[in-house]
């Protein structure tokens, strides 16, 4: 597939802004090209230095991790900014498309309409699963098709023979965004980047790394998009603190991986405890580190909830969504006091709304 064509002509014309640091390959020496404070900065950290644009040491152990290459890996600032490059770098506003298929992550529609893209959108079925045959009925136009597996808000995956029939069949990019990955029991899609140049991968440190604060988010694609995504990223996207923290990070993969398993407990105990509440209708099956669950009357719920300080997702007015609640699991403390606070709900009110 030719990038370079699906791309947008002013990206393709597009000269690069060059930092300082562009032009000198080291990582010591005496640097007085950058305007930068050369005495250092009022905390002891060493930020009085602009970061790395490229990102080479993270991208060199993010690579290493997830078996691909730097060339394959883009960085930038939370996986919304890679959503926004890809619509920026492949959709002429008012000419392309992206489609969606509702329910997914908020995010992909308003950075198309920020970008003045056209959304199309095709529901998935009841089961939150692709239509294939109406995605690639309705695919004229589109530059770009947003897979978010596990889905956000249903908390499910997407099932892979669907996501190949589209990698097989439609022109332009499929993008499969993976923030929930690590809490599935299916592999990711990385391995396949070989095999179908047109994939788009996307991951994040906010879920089971629990780095939310750091903003880093990461894409995975054949090296030709992640240099049009390069080409046009702002110079310094990922500043040297969220850097520095998350190559510290990729030394605890083991206390990752037992965060998630302790998710992983937690959230079957939660599933159990919510299946016996008489205010659920439906606990949605779940491969995420969150549940969606269907109640008698989720409005009525989610502000009791909010009035004992207990904050979850109010999804009641997405479609295929109706009634439903989003709750992350938490700590074990955390999911008791919910539990135990959705049975003072049913014994408080006693005029609950029937479905």
């Amino acid at each position: 597939m030719n990038f370079n064509k699906l791309a947008r002509e002013c990206v393709r014309k597009l000269k690069p802004y060059s930092c300082a640091r562009d032009e000198y390959k080291g990582s010591a020496g005496i640097f007085l090209d950058a305007y930068e404070n050369s005495f250092g900065s009022v905390l002891s950290v060493g930020l009085n230095r602009y970061p790395d644009p490229r990102h080479i040491e993270l991208k060199a152990r993010i690579a290493a991790i997830k078996e691909t290459t730097i060339e394959r890996t883009f960085l930038g600032n939370g996986s919304d900014e890679v959503i926004d490059l890809l619509v920026r770098v492949f959709c002429e506003p008012g000419v392309d498309k992206i489609m969606i298929l509702p329910p997914t992550y908020g995010m992909y529609k308003v950075v198309a309409d920020i970008n003045s893209v056209e959304v199309v959108e095709v529901p998935l079925t009841e089961n939150y699963q692709i239509d294939t045959d109406a995605v690639l009925k309705n695919t004229e136009d589109v530059k770009l098709v947003f897979l978010c597996s596990p889905n956000n808000p249903t908390g499910n995956i997407i099932n892979d023979a669907a996501i190949l029939k589209l990698l097989e069949t439609f022109n332009g990019l499929v993008v499969i965004d993976e923030a929930y990955m690590d809490f599935a029991p299916e592999k990711s899609w990385l391995p396949k980047l070989n095999q179908f140049p047109n994939l788009v991968i996307i991951q994040t440190f906010s879920k089971a790394w629990g780095l939310a604060g750091i903003r880093m988010g990461m894409g995975f694609a054949d090296p030709e998009i992640i240099d049009l995504l390069t080409r046009i990223k702002y110079p310094y996207n990922v500043s040297g603190a969220a850097q520095q923290l998350a190559l510290e990070a990729l030394s605890h993969i083991d206390k990752k991986d037992k965060m998630v398993a302790n998710i992983l407990s937690e959230r079957q105990k939660l599933i159990e405890k919510l299946k016996k509440l008489d205010i659920v209708l439906k606990v949605n099956p779940t491969d995420s580190n969150f549940i969606l669950v269907k109640f008698r009357n989720a409005k009525q719920v989610f502000e009791y909830l909010m009035n004992k300080r207990i904050i979850v997702r109010n999804r009641a007015s997405v479609i295929g969504c109706e009634n439903s609640l989003r709750i992350t699991v938490g700590k074990p403390e955390e999911n008791k006091i919910l539990i135990e606070t959705l049975k003072k709900f049913t014994a408080e009110c006693t005029e609950i709304a029937e479905e």
